[in-house]
């Protein structure tokens, strides 16, 4: 029988826990509540979440923080949840290493379908190495490998999360072809993102802050369009 995959919900509002629990127990998940940021960093090391849904406005370590610390040791999806709507809310998660970003109030059945995409994304990350020989990208200084998704930059291997490293390699797949942010995120995403543009930005900022241009290839923003993987 093949294992449940687990989600990890943290949130102090237990009535909202308990209702996104039972959506997630009737698409067959399994899945552990907890209440404030320090029980879900333990639960990390005891549960070992396949996602963890999070939300930003917990008592003593907030969201952020949670984030942070669970990025240092681990690329486990994550989706924030918020009353926050704020751009700089939004941007600020993202930049921290989530992978998805929900305002409160939001629709459960979304909810549900956006797990399902944020780990459809991320399943490749331990998919059996057989499938993958047209899976790599190589350009001087770079190779990128979706399939046991590593990146390798001037000889150094780069930690990167699941979207930031399928991104750079749909980009390097095509390259001087330029893609629409709308584009990118039905591509990358998999799904309608409900939400703005900035989320491909702010993944295409993270991405130039770990890989520099290169003489023979770059990170190119096509203004007012979108961007391309530029070789020369």
């Amino acid at each position: 029988m093949v294992a449940k995959q687990r989600i990890l919900i943290v949130d102090d509002d237990n009535n909202i826990a308990e209702l996104i629990s039972l959506y997630l127990n009737k698409e067959c998940f399994d899945t552990m509540i907890v209440g404030d940021g320090e029980s879900a960093l333990a639960a990390c090391d005891v549960y070992h979440p396949n996602l963890i849904l999070l939300d930003l406005m917990l008592p003593g370590m907030d969201g952020y923080q949670v984030c942070r610390e669970v990025r240092t040791t681990s690329q486990t999806p994550i989706i924030m949840l918020s009353a926050k709507g704020e751009i700089f809310d939004k941007v600020l998660g993202l930049e921290l290493g989530a992978d998805d970003y929900m305002e409160k109030p939001f629709d459960t059945k979304e909810l549900v379908a956006r797990v399902k995409a944020v780990l459809r994304r991320y399943k490749p990350a331990v998919s059996t190495p057989e499938v993958s020989s047209d899976k790599c990208v190589e350009y001087p200084d770079l190779i990128i490998n979706q399939t046991n998704y590593s990146v390798l930059y001037m000889g150094k291997p780069v930690e990167m999360p699941p979207k930031e490293l399928e991104l750079l390699y749909f980009l390097a797949s095509s390259p001087n072809h330029v893609f629409t942010r709308e584009q990118l995120l039905d591509q990358i995403w998999g799904y309608e993102y409900i939400g703005d543009t900035r989320t491909v930005d702010v993944h295409i900022k993270r991405l130039r802050e770990k890989i520099k241009d290169h003489s023979s290839w770059k990170l190119s923003t096509i203004w007012g369009i979108g961007y391309k993987f530029e070789t020369r």
